[in-house]
């Protein structure tokens, strides 16, 4: 499994942890709300370190491993957009501010680095000593994206979610937020607060994309060094993103479509592995054409409707529509 050195996990790894330590212990120790300017700011950053971790490839390793990071990276971080949708619609069940909310991504994201760094170990075992498993994993993501495309709009209630009913079982939980703490003592009595709940809501729902994501990047590439890194660099940068997302994803109509199709173009992918080998390149070219059609169509479709339909109105109405639609397989499994 160790297709690279032990020491280039060691180095990288510490890299990731020295990252969230300045992230959290320097650049974010005040809670407060993020800023559209600062967003954007971090979302270049972490784009450009994930580049030139690529072009790190390129020179070390060659073109073939550099193309397999990069394909892996653009299909994670599409999917990662999917998870912007339900934390959307997370934040605004629990009413969590605006302050507090980057808290309660890192921790979760940290949380959510550590499980899919399990599933790829999983995953990658599976695959060496199973290989029919690849067809497995095709076929699951087919059906996933055929689902994801033919979805209808539906209700979502987080309070279903299985964890956080245990949670609530067995701890106790403050009536309000106190501050960015998850856990507070009263009385002597240790206390959890609404904000730890917000944090295993996104705990959970991100082991379901989870799910979905991980088998997605086995059809580039079954180099576990590859697939983690990608991973790790996809997920490092959500928490800024979900920050630029926050208040237009309600403009990305069609964008639910285009990640249905990579979903079973990847799918198919897989399933052809032994008889027919999709080059690397076509597949990010595929990839990119998708997001780019998917992108471009919802922009017309957002300017065509301000037109007719106030822009509140719309905003509104469409914030609904597309968080309850792209939530559709997150209530289906709470």
């Amino acid at each position: 499994m160790l297709t690279h050195s032990i020491w280039a996990w060691i180095v990288f790894n510490l890299f990731v942890i020295g990252l969230l330590a300045l992230d959290l212990g320097v650049f974010h120790r005040k809670a407060h709300s993020v800023s559209l300017k600062e967003a954007l700011i971090w979302s270049c950053i972490w784009i450009a370190l994930a580049l030139t971790f690529n072009a790190g490839l390129y020179f070390l390793n060659g073109p073939e491993e550099a193309l397999q990071f990069f394909t892996g990276y653009l299909i994670e971080k599409s999917l990662s957009v999917d998870n912007i949708f339900i934390m959307v619609m997370i934040f605004g069940y629990f009413h969590v501010p605006a302050a507090y909310q980057h808290r309660v991504l890192f921790w979760g994201i940290l949380g959510a680095l550590i499980m899919r760094g399990i599933l790829i170990v999983i995953g990658t075992a599976l695959i060496d000593d199973f290989h029919w498993i690849i067809y497995v994993f095709g076929l699951f993501l087919i059906f996933t994206g055929i689902r994801m495309g033919l979805q209808k709009e539906t209700e979502v209630h987080p309070e279903r979610n299985p964890m956080l009913k245990l949670v609530r079982r067995v701890l106790p939980v403050t009536n309000d937020f106190e501050r960015e703490r998850f856990f507070v003592r009263r009385a002597g009595q240790l206390m959890v607060t609404p904000l730890l709940l917000v944090l295993v809501v996104i705990e959970t729902t991100d082991l379901l994309f989870a799910v979905d994501s991980i088998p997605a990047i086995f059809a580039v590439t079954s180099d576990p060094f590859i697939v983690y890194t990608s991973n790790v660099f996809a997920i490092l940068g959500l928490r800024s993103l979900y920050f630029v997302f926050a208040n237009i994803v309600h403009k990305f109509h069609y964008l639910k479509i285009g990640l249905a199709v990579i979903l079973t173009y990847v799918g198919v992918k897989m399933v052809l592995t032994d008889i027919y080998h999709i080059p690397t390149a076509l597949s990010l070219l595929v990839i990119a054409v998708i997001l780019a059609v998917a992108i471009v169509a919802s922009l017309i479709r957002a300017r065509f409707l301000e037109k007719i339909v106030p822009a509140e109105e719309l905003e509104e109405q469409e914030r609904r529509k597309l968080v309850e639609s792209l939530s559709h397989k997150n209530d289906e499994n709470l």
